[in-house]
């Protein structure tokens, strides 16, 4: 989903897994550098406090479309808030989330691209963007790979990362998730040294993963 040569953390739980808004088959991609870190600076407010988006490796790198097909839903506007890695930030923001949920959509998706895929109704939905980086609208024809936005921290999010879901329709509030698999990818599994290279599949939870297309660029 993102360019250059990055790597990414996948991530699963706790957030998915559950039917709400679509999220049956979710999954987060979490940017992180060369040495597998979503962030190379750690001090005080990493313990006690929020810490600014900028500082983690995902915020601002491009988020590429995943597959062929047509803009159906775009929503900008919404702040990149402080990230939380810490216990105390992280308490108070998790129970605010009941409140996101009632406000709507935007206050949890935050700033979002959907895009209709061809052939099926399904919807690709990725979400978490930086605000004013969406570079689509509404009836756009998209191709895979092509540059959509920005990650960003809008929404339900503690720390930079996209979110990415198919569901079956585009009103979250009675979505359905569809299974999603990637293709051509290499994979860390989790407390395993050497990587894996797959044709097709979904990556394991806390895998860090890179396009394989993009390997040696």
């Amino acid at each position: 989903m993102t360019a250059g040569s990055c790597r990414t953390a996948a991530r699963r739980v706790p957030s998915h897994g559950v039917d709400l808004l679509g999220e049956r088959y979710a999954i987060d991609f979490v940017g992180v550098d060369e040495r597998h870190r979503t962030a190379a600076a750690r001090d005080w407010r990493t313990l006690v406090a929020t810490e600014p988006p900028e500082r983690f490796v995902a915020f601002g790198r491009p988020i590429l479309a995943p597959a062929d097909g047509v803009v159906a839903q775009v929503h900008d506007g919404e702040d990149d808030h402080a990230a939380r890695r810490s216990q105390p930030a992280l308490v108070p923001y998790a129970l605010g989330a009941a409140g996101r949920l009632r406000e709507g959509v935007h206050a949890v998706a935050g700033n979002h691209v959907t895009i209709a895929l061809p052939g099926a109704r399904a919807y690709v939905s990725l979400v978490h963007l930086r605000r004013g980086s969406l570079r689509v609208r509404v009836g756009d024809q998209v191709m895979t790979g092509q540059p959509l936005a920005e990650c960003g921290n809008s929404g339900n999010s503690t720390q930079p990362h996209v979110h990415v879901q198919v569901a079956d329709s585009l009103d979250l509030t009675v979505a359905q998730g569809v299974p999603v698999a990637f293709r051509d990818f290499r994979e860390w599994l989790r407390g395993r040294g050497e990587p894996l290279d797959r044709v097709t599949g979904l990556p394991g939870e806390r895998s860090v993963v890179e396009p394989l297309m993009l390997t040696g660029t």
